[in-house]
């Protein structure tokens, strides 16, 4: 069989897949080669199974060649079908900037595409599911409103009531010099109602509920459960994510509602102790500022704060790759992306009422 490749500069360019029904006789034919070769190059190979592998191997233990342009797939290939005596082969391809910048600006669209099927997909389960509970587990959503919300509820009140604490006290000694110790009040009512509220409500759950959606799905993902639900026909995006979906949609805005009530609960502690103002003065004052539109501002930011948390968290825990080291990583990546959209979101929220 004439085996096509070529060689230049000590270099072995093959141009044919390295499968079994391709490379027979072939390295007898390439110890007849004359030329010195030092480096077989794989970028025009499409294809490698265990019969390549073996034949790379033998050539690299007994020549001393290495290997260049080994593509991801290659090298998962290679890694799969190796001899335990062959050290890792690892070879990068050389990329250019504009290469670099493709790949990265290629995966945030394929990233951001299955990102939107997602969020379209859980939207239009959840809102069935609101009319019929047939494709979910008896009592799910009650559990995870439960486990999201409730189980939550003293550390978001305490985080809350110690920043409407510490808000109050740093703004407390500069009131004081222009005798303005009333308008603490309007400084907690806005900052609690509009911004710290939810944002501190957002990035508590993102740490404690989003991490566990991602690590939950991940450990069944990596345990086939999810492979195992489809085998019995039941769609797991609406048996595992829509639960938790409808339940934070549900929890949040009264999570928000408790940080809010706890931080000026703190803010007013330091009003009536180091302010010496008086209850009816400064709740008086407070629901004097305080309005309808600061209100509606605060709950609408923790839909889709919770919404964004929950379909992040699924979208890591869907993606995930590997064993447990696996899931660590995804649940990782799942409360930093968390955070930082949540933070993005607040931003664009603050930009749009301002106009």
């Amino acid at each position: 069989m004439n085996f096509p490749y070529e060689i230049n500069n000590f270099i072995l360019h093959l141009k044919v897949d390295l499968t079994f029904d391709h490379i027979d006789n072939f390295y007898e034919h390439l110890m007849l080669e004359k030329s010195r070769i030092e480096v077989i190059d794989l970028k025009n190979v499409k294809r490698i199974d265990s019969a390549g592998v073996a034949l790379l191997e033998e050539l690299m233990e007994k020549y001393e060649i290495s290997l260049i342009n080994v593509s991801k797939e290659h090298q998962k290939v290679i890694n799969t079908f190796k001899s335990h005596k062959t050290e890792t082969i690892s070879t990068a391809i050389k990329t250019s900037f504009l290469e670099k910048v493709y790949d990265v600006m290629m995966t945030m669209y394929f990233s951001t595409k299955e990102m939107l099927l997602l969020t379209a997909e859980v939207v239009v389960w959840s809102i069935l599911d609101l009319f019929s509970s047939k494709g979910r587990k008896k009592g799910a959503v009650f559990h995870q409103s439960i486990v999201l919300g409730v189980n939550a509820f003293t550390i978001i009140s305490l985080m809350s009531f110690i920043l409407g604490l510490i808000l109050a006290l740093q703004s407390a000694a500069q009131l004081r010099q222009f005798g303005a110790n009333i308008f603490v009040a309007d400084l907690l009512a806005i900052s609690m109602v509009r911004e710290m509220g939810p944002m501190m409500t957002a990035i508590i759950i993102a740490g404690r509920s989003g991490s566990s959606i991602a690590s939950e799905i991940a450990t069944m993902k990596v345990s086939e459960e999810l492979d195992a639900l489809k085998t019995m026909a039941i769609n797991p995006l609406r048996y595992v994510v829509v639960p938790k979906f409808i339940a934070i949609t549900f929890c949040m805005p009264l999570l928000v509602m408790t940080s809010i009530a706890m931080g000026i609960i703190g803010g007013l502690v330091v009003a009536v102790t180091y302010l010496d103002l008086s209850m009816y003065a400064f709740f008086n004052e407070l629901f004097t500022v305080l309005t309808i539109k600061d209100i509606t501002i605060g709950l609408s930011k923790s839909f889709f704060f919770a919404w964004n948390i929950v379909l992040i968290g699924s979208y890591f825990g869907l993606k995930v790759e590997g064993g447990a080291e696996g899931v660590g990583k995804v649940t990782t990546q799942s409360v930093v992306v968390s955070i930082f959209s949540v933070i993005i979101f607040d931003a664009i929220f603050s930009l749009f009422y301002m106009i």
